[in-house]
């Protein structure tokens, strides 16, 4: 089965497709491999779940395909309800770069003393004239002020937010650590057992 990775973001689908790799039967396509131009979908929904159906609903209707869609972000404490599901668009804003992002980002919580934040991640699998299915995930920990960590690309903030129970933020960890405690890789890991255990079935 060829199933459709819907993600702008590089980092993202770097992601996606290490934790969802080597799954027999499966082959995960990008939006890259579809020639001419799939038009971008606007997030408007107000939770993360809805923004990952309503991603997931568009990319498998332009390419008649499966198609995994999710969409994560950041709840952190001083700023409560300023980010959530507007993370990438907020402050700086979506067109900002991942430098310009973060520059932002730090200096607002400069003048904060509560640096505890959540990550959360809602992901779909949805079928074309099905039923989508969701799986979720979230990470507690805290944000740090300073990090010699390089950014990753399209995902800044795994480079500053380091997970309850260890003292280095995601960006550092190992990739099989990172899959256990981070908010993708929780939602990842049980869309990989359901895609498993439907393997017979398709």
């Amino acid at each position: 089965m060829q199933i459709v990775v819907a993600t702008t973001n590089a980092g993202k689908f770097y992601e996606i497709q290490q934790y969802l790799q080597n799954i027999e039967g499966i082959d995960l396509l990008s939006l890259q491999d579809f020639s001419g131009s799939i038009p971008d979908i606007e997030e408007t929904g107000t939770t993360f779940q809805e923004n990952a159906l309503l991603k997931a609903k568009h990319y498998a209707a332009h390419t008649g395909l499966p198609t995994i869609a999710e969409d994560s972000g950041i709840e952190v404490s001083a700023l409560l309800g300023e980010l959530g599901v507007k993370t990438r668009r907020w402050g700086a804003g979506e067109k900002a770069t991942d430098e310009e992002w973060m520059q932002y980002f730090l200096k607002t919580m400069e003048s904060k003393t509560d640096s505890s934040a959540r990550f959360y991640c809602s992901a779909c699998f949805y079928i074309p004239n099905a039923e989508p299915i969701f799986f979720q995930g979230f990470s507690d920990g805290y944000i740090l002020t300073h990090s010699d960590v390089p950014l990753q690309k399209g995902i800044p903030l795994s480079s500053y937010f380091v997970p309850h129970g260890y003292s280095i933020p995601f960006a550092a960890l190992d990739v099989h650590e990172k899959n256990s405690v981070s908010h993708r890789g929780k939602a990842m890991d049980a869309l990989k057992k359901y895609l498993i255990s439907q393997n017979s079935v398709w």
